[in-house]
């Protein structure tokens, strides 16, 4: 690999790094909002999934320039696969209606089709749907989810801080 070359990959792992740091921020958000008020917190959901389809497009872009792929099939696979899942959070919506845990339905649709998305465009889209997942079970379990939904987004944080800013060789 040439330096250039080298330097550019490194500079996409940040942006995917930092697309991550950001998706956990507002999925944190999403998760505060959705408790407090449970009605917001479904419309948050549903305007997540577009943030989330911009960001895997975002991606895919960045990977197309760095595998030579055609940009047009990236984009045509990530419209598809996001639509896909704006549908079924419509029709999800259709169904429940924003009611009590609407919006953790809401989030489970967007941790799968995060999760999925993730074997397209990398390993940190999984674990953002992952977090998404364990985010919607948590509450069954606890009173105090928030405080162990932004202890496990510090930890991921400052994983992903220390691997992709400061480590010279990453994966």
């Amino acid at each position: 690999m040439t330096d250039d070359s080298m330097i550019s990959a490194r500079r996409r792992r940040q942006i995917e790094a930092i697309i991550l740091i950001l998706l956990l921020i507002l999925s944190l958000t999403g998760i505060f909002i959705n408790d407090y008020s449970p009605a917001d917190g479904f419309g948050y959901w549903l305007m997540m999934v577009f943030v989330f389809a911009f960001f895997a497009i975002i991606l895919g872009w960045l990977q197309s320039r760095q595998r030579s792929e055609d940009f047009m099939t990236v984009l045509r696979e990530q419209a598809l696969h996001w639509l896909f899942s704006l549908l079924v959070v419509g029709g999800a919506s259709i169904v429940l209606k924003p009611e009590d845990d609407s919006g953790l339905i809401i989030l489970l649709i967007l941790s799968l089709a995060t999760a999925l998305d993730g074997l397209r465009v990398g390993w940190r889209f999984c674990i953002v749907g992952i977090f998404l997942g364990v985010s919607a079970v948590i509450p069954v379990y606890t009173e105090h989810f928030f405080w162990v939904e932004l202890m496990i987004v510090a930890g991921i944080v400052t994983l992903t801080i220390i691997r992709s800013f400061w480590l010279r060789k990453n994966i």
